[in-house]
């Protein structure tokens, strides 16, 4: 932190790429409703039903009034997450009375159920009708389109200079630093940018700094920005040189104001100015978010690996954490599941690879750290979570567990994979690595190796760990505490692995573990593609096309 950010309170900065919650609109209308009404046509209402902690919550459009293929003007906006399950119900009735609606009065038109990301993932999902016990409500259909409207939609890199600065300083030159305020509607002023301070200059040259288009004008090119320019005093007492107004459209088009002291102005016959302030350079560009990429067409391909070794016990005693008791899942398949079920949403042909480690496998039973548990090395995937699971519990009885845990086999795998994704050069594809396993790896320092060169694939690598194990050292991958580094030394470029216990899950639902492994997940996308200076396939930026320019960066400074 500079001396003037110590001064006075820190400006708003862009100081990373999109977060993982983001603010999503749905626009719904319907088509060939069925027709109740015996003189008029029906009058449809969507009600929306978003579940919320195991409670529906109820949301509805307003009604149309003798319309089968009503477009609605009310807007659902939700939160999205894309770690969680997010199950959402429309349903459609025709509305008799102005009571509320869904009583025995109105007319059941239909419903259908989805999640939140289904709808993410396809921005325009187009569904039939259902009546109750599965009958198709005739040709009826209802369509949903997504548009994400979360706030950082782009950014503009400004630098700035100053020539020929009052001097507010005895015995030496001033020390200024520059201040930009955004004027938002109700009269309040936000502090968007402060510079760091040139010590004894009258001629400045602040260093370029990024600032989010909804921190600096709120996306309004018109809105006023208010820009100081103060002497720096480490007591905090800064003395004031001056001050200019600007909107974002002037300054595309203008590259200098002069530096006003308003009671200068007002005393002084020949005053001018107390300086001159230069907008040296501008740049514009766009900072996209995980919905840009999802809803561009980028799809999330799965795999899971799973611990076949020896120590997790034999597979047909009760104890052993590969047990399969058909009254509930063992640890390995709540974990698969919980997760699955989140990633499957972004996969169009929902095939996922399924691939074992640490047993000793057939024909000739040799050890394997890196097999397909479908014993089909020509094609590793199966039909859904559902293959997964059946291919899981299929293939307990042909292996024999053994050991030692070595998973970095399997993460050079997949990286493979997803570098030969990578020369595609677009947003296509992206891979999700997913771990189980009962122990500590034995081969860390391959591992290490492996994850170093993994992170400049796009790849994201979740670890589990099921079982009672001490998993301390398993942290060490997990780049929270510090950069993950080869045995060489080398850094990850990205830290692209999120280790958790399932023990910390064990009376928590299914839903709180995959919120848990898959929060990082739409950073890491994010920084993957921009890193890459990779666009979206299909930029979500229909808004903001006249001001920013079409190009994939870096959204840090």
């Amino acid at each position: 932190m500079n001396e003037a950010q110590e001064a006075t309170s820190p400006a708003t900065s862009l100081s990373g790429p999109a977060t993982c919650v983001s603010k999503v609109e749905l626009r719904v209308s319907c088509k060939a409703l069925l027709d109740r009404d015996t003189l008029n046509k029906s009058d449809p209402c969507v009600v929306l039903m978003v579940q919320n902690n195991g409670q529906w919550i109820e949301v509805r459009t307003e009604v149309i009034k003798s319309n089968l293929h009503p477009v609605f003007a009310k807007v659902f906006g939700l939160d999205y997450y894309f770690e969680e399950v997010q199950k959402l119900r429309f349903e459609v009735y025709d509305i008799h009375g102005t009571h509320s609606i869904g009583t025995r009065d109105d007319d059941f038109l239909g419903g259908m159920e989805c999640t939140l990301g289904q709808i993410v993932a396809q921005k325009k999902m187009i569904k039939p009708l259902l009546l109750k016990y599965g009958k198709y409500a005739g040709k009826s259909t209802i369509t949903v389109h997504a548009e994400e409207i979360s706030g950082n939609n782009g950014y503009v890199e400004l630098s700035f200079c100053a020539k020929k600065l009052d001097d507010k300083d005895l015995f030496s030159k001033s020390d200024p630093f520059l201040e930009i305020f955004r004027m938002n509607d109700d009269g309040t002023e936000q502090l968007v940018h402060r510079t760091e301070v040139i010590k004894n200059n009258l001629n400045p040259v602040w260093e370029p700094f990024k600032v989010s288009l909804i921190s600096l004008c709120s996306c309004d090119e018109e809105r006023k920005l208010k820009c100081l320019v103060w002497d720096y005093d480490s007591r905090g007492k800064h003395d004031f040189i001056g001050e200019f107004y600007a909107t974002f459209r002037e300054m595309q088009n203008e590259v200098s104001w002069d530096c006003l002291n308003p009671k200068y102005k007002q005393k002084k016959r020949n005053y001018k100015n107390s300086g001159v302030v230069i907008l040296s350079d501008l740049k514009v560009g766009i900072i996209y978010s995980f919905l840009d990429y999802i809803m561009g067409g980028c799809q999330i391909h799965f795999t899971v690996a799973i611990d076949f070794t020896a120590s997790n016990g034999d597979p047909r005693n009760s104890c052993s954490l590969h047990y399969i008791n058909p009254y509930q899942p063992n640890e390995y398949l709540k974990a698969l599941i919980a997760v699955g079920e989140i990633c499957q949403d972004y996969d169009s042909d929902k095939r996922f690879s399924a691939l074992g480690f640490g047993a000793r496998i057939p024909p000739n039973y040799e050890v394997s750290h890196d097999f397909a548990i479908n014993f089909n090395p020509e094609d590793d995937e199966c039909e859904g979570i559902q293959g997964v699971v059946e291919a899981y519990q299929n293939c307990l009885p042909k292996i024999q567990l053994y050991g030692p845990t070595n998973v970095a086999p399997i993460i050079n795998r997949i990286a493979k994979v997803a570098a030969g994704d990578g020369n595609i050069k677009d947003a296509s594809r992206y891979h999700i690595l997913l771990i189980l396993t009962d122990g500590v790896v034995t081969d860390m320092a391959d591992t290490r190796e492996a994850i170093v060169r993994a992170s400049y694939q796009p790849l994201s690598i979740i670890i589990v760990g099921v079982g009672n194990a001490d998993f301390t050292d398993m942290q060490i991958l997990d780049g929270d505490d510090g950069v993950l580094r080869s045995p060489k030394g080398e850094p990850v470029l990205r830290d692209i692995v999120q280790f958790v216990p399932f023990r910390d899950f064990k009376t928590a639902s299914p839903a709180a573990l995959a919120k848990c492994v898959l929060a990082e997940v739409p950073g890491q996308v994010v920084e993957y593609f921009s890193h890459k200076a990779i666009s979206p396939m299909s930029p979500m930026r229909e808004l903001l096309t006249p001001i920013l320019s079409p190009v994939a960066t870096t959204p840090t400074e």
